[in-house]
């Protein structure tokens, strides 16, 4: 793997000679405070402003204040005109903005694309307090406050929308957001390489426009610079029925060498340093949204040039000029990581919230990051796009030292962590064996469809740091709230152990996401086998730890590669297992997701991309989505019309009925479904629940209501 210049490196800033703020300035008055005429740097952000590491607004700001900047925050401004972007006056180097923790759409509406009441990155839980597609309008507005400033947009609203995208709010392909929003640059990613090293670049003079080879960036350009290989992306993965390619996932370990590129026209091979010489185009924007195929071929493309080891820069037409992506950035390293992550927070809402509750704040206040980034490739899942497949990890001293900090600074701290985590629970320290390997890779995931052998899998270093975080002075309990990869877990009886003997408050919550093979290998997700035996270990360690715990399975509803009767299915399995599920999630198309592509085009870009065949069943349509939910919530009296109608169409009547074996009854209760009238058991005999037989009297009875 690459180095890069160590992320403290640079040489401070003059400014540096202020000093630490305790609050990075909201308002002039907090600036004058400080002693500050200006600030250098200007962030503008979609949450309210928490001082704590786990809040992307705040780990930038202190890193950048770290390297002597002075930094100050707008969080939530008024977007409807530029004034409120002018109340810390007019950053010196550049505004940096971003929608916040969470992507604006996602944050502001459903699954079904219905307005929500509430936005827990705000004070008291408000919602309205940003505007759809808050990187776009935030960006205008501060270019409107100040002519020539540059902006720069990141954060995983525009990370995720780098290249031409399928949106699924306004149902079509959008630009990248770099055009749309007209900021200077687009940091991708894990941005503190890249916004450390344009700040610094900026303070020396340089134009905004001269910064073009800083990785995890993008800008838009006219053109391929002198000096550079193009290659068109149909060369290296040409869409339509050829001949077959070599598959990058394909092999026992999954690995896809170097030596896999396609040859260019003329015989050329990008390797060595021309290969970093090298940019890939992909098709244009008019291209993808005018054609399903290319669009799913750019996918597939985009996905295969995410390894930091490897990857080319990208580049796709927008009208007139391009937008040209630089590779990913590096992963930081463990004492990088550690730094960053033992900044002086105050681990608090600004202090002008005052009493204000701030739900994603009380969520994770107790809670210490240890890692980031995931290798488990999840399709509907954007992790690995913005963080990256290569596990960044602390160091067990420095967790042990944030957990003290916690138990000593943190106002009604009771002793219990959170949380010891990140995207995932249980992948702290994990990497591949080799760094070769791990440098040429290709592989979309390290453990579908079956665990890399070069992946290490020893929970050691995690079962270590959890005992020692038991240990501190003032703990009572840690918990264990991050998503577990039990395919991982399966493979260390010893972890398992560990974690049900002391870190699970009764219920852990995991996600086998399905139990069909159909939509799993959509999903790249291990086979409902695996959670079979990690509920085996679960049980086990469970009754020899003395304790009733129980896992809460989490899955999904009408994700692509989903039919009706994979559903029923796993409507089955959850009726015979006894799960009720209280709350379901039904797919959500996100930007750049391997899954979101697989429902915009029905097609599968974890395959070579043909015009024959390959074809993904994707439930679409208000009903269908309804109907698999209804599936997930088969115990919910609302939902058995629904239910009885679809399983009559696919010939299952046999499982409507008051039986033990019947999935839902044939009686409706009152007020609930289509019916306001009660039938009961006894007098059913319409499966649509719209009254009883005739000459039958309704009766109330113990079973009213029972699924």
């Amino acid at each position: 793997m690459q180095t890069a210049p160590d992320l403290f490196s640079y040489r401070p800033y003059w400014a540096k000679r202020f000093g630490v703020a305790r609050e990075l300035p909201i308002s002039r008055a907090e600036m004058d405070t400080l002693g500050w005429d200006s600030c250098d740097i200007i962030l503008v952000t979609g949450d309210a402003y928490v001082d704590h590491p786990s809040f992307g607004m705040a780990l930038i700001g202190r890193l950048l204040e770290a390297q002597g900047f002075r930094v100050g925050i707008i969080a939530q401004p008024d977007w409807t005109s530029p004034e409120d972007f002018r109340r810390l006056g007019r950053p010196n180097l550049f505004f940096g903005v971003t929608a916040g923790n969470m992507d604006s759409m996602v944050n502001r509406y459903t699954a079904e694309r219905r307005i929500r009441s509430n936005d827990a990155y705000t004070p008291g839980g408000e919602g309205g307090r940003r505007p759809d597609r808050s990187v776009i309008v935030y960006a205008q507005r501060a270019r409107e406050a100040f002519k020539g400033v540059a902006v720069i947009v990141g954060g995983i609203e525009a990370s995720l929308r780098r290249i031409a995208h399928y949106d699924y709010w306004s149902d079509k392909v959008r630009r990248s957001i770099l055009p749309d929003s007209k900021a200077d640059m687009l940091i991708y990613g894990n941005a503190e390489r890249a916004v450390v090293e344009v700040a610094h670049r900026l303070a020396r003079g340089e134009a905004i426009g001269d910064i073009t080879d800083v990785r995890g960036t993008g800008f838009m350009r006219r053109g391929v610079p002198p000096g550079w290989l193009e290659l068109d992306s149909s060369v290296l993965d040409e869409p339509g029925p050829l001949g077959p390619r070599p598959d990058p996932y394909a092999g026992e370990s999954g690995c896809a060498p170097e030596g896999i590129t396609i040859t260019p026209p003329g015989g050329r091979r990008p390797r060595g340093t021309e290969r970093s010489r090298s940019v890939v185009r992909l098709p244009s924007h008019d291209q993808v949204a005018a054609d399903p195929v290319l669009y799913a071929h750019a996918s597939r493309v985009f996905h295969l040039e995410t390894n930091p080891g490897n990857a080319r820069a990208l580049i796709q037409r927008h009208g007139r000029r391009d937008v040209w992506l630089n590779p990913p950035p590096l992963p930081l390293t463990t004492p990088e990581l550690d730094r960053l992550y033992e900044f002086p927070y105050t681990r608090n809402p600004h202090s002008s919230y005052g009493t204000a509750r701030n739900p994603a704040w009380e969520m994770i206040r107790f809670s210490i990051p240890i890692m980031r980034g995931c290798f488990g490739g999840c399709t509907f899942c954007s992790i690995t796009e913005h963080e990256g497949r290569i596990i960044q990890s602390r160091s067990e001293a420095s967790v042990i030292r944030e957990i003290e900090a916690l138990r000593d600074q943190a106002e009604g701290f009771t002793g219990t962590i959170s949380d010891l985590g990140g995207p995932t629970a249980n992948m702290y320290r994990m990497r591949c064996a080799s760094e070769r390997i791990e440098a040429s890779c290709r592989r979309l995931s390290c453990v579908y469809p079956e665990v890399c052998r070069h992946m290490g899998t020893s929970h050691k270093a995690l079962i270590g740091l959890y005992r020692r975080a038991r240990a501190v002075a003032g703990v009572k309990r840690v918990l264990i709230a991050s998503g577990l990869r039990y395919d991982l877990a399966v493979r260390d009886p010893e972890y398992v152990r560990e974690l049900v003997a002391h870190h699970v408050g009764g219920y852990l919550k995991i996600a086998p996401e399905h139990t069909e093979a159909g939509p799993l290998a959509m999903m790249m997700k291990p086979g409902i086998a695996t959670y079979d035996r990690f509920k085996r270990l679960f049980d086990k360690y469970s009754r020899e730890a003395g304790k009733e715990q129980y896992l809460i399975p989490y899955f999904i509803a009408a994700h692509p590669g989903t039919s009706d009767r994979d559903m029923l299915n796993l409507a089955l399995w959850l009726k015979e297992n006894g799960f009720r599920p209280d709350q379901v999630q039904a797919f959500l198309p996100t930007p750049l997701a391997v899954a979101s592509a697989m429902y915009h085009t029905g097609l599968n870009p974890l395959r070579r991309i043909s015009r024959r065949g390959g074809r993904v069943e994707v439930p679409r349509g208000e009903r269908q989505r309804r109907l698999h939910k209804a599936f997930l919530r088969y115990h919910d009296a609302e939902n058995w019309p629904l239910l009885r109608e679809a399983l009559t169409a696919m010939g299952r009547s046999d499982l409507i009925g008051n039986g033990k074996r019947h999935l839902v009854p044939a009686w409706q209760p009152r007020g609930t479904g289509a019916s306001p009238t009660a039938v009961h058991p006894r007098g059913a005999a319409r499966r649509d629940g719209a009254g009883p037989r005739p000459g039958r009297r309704v009766r109330k009875g113990r079973r009213g209501g029972r699924g």
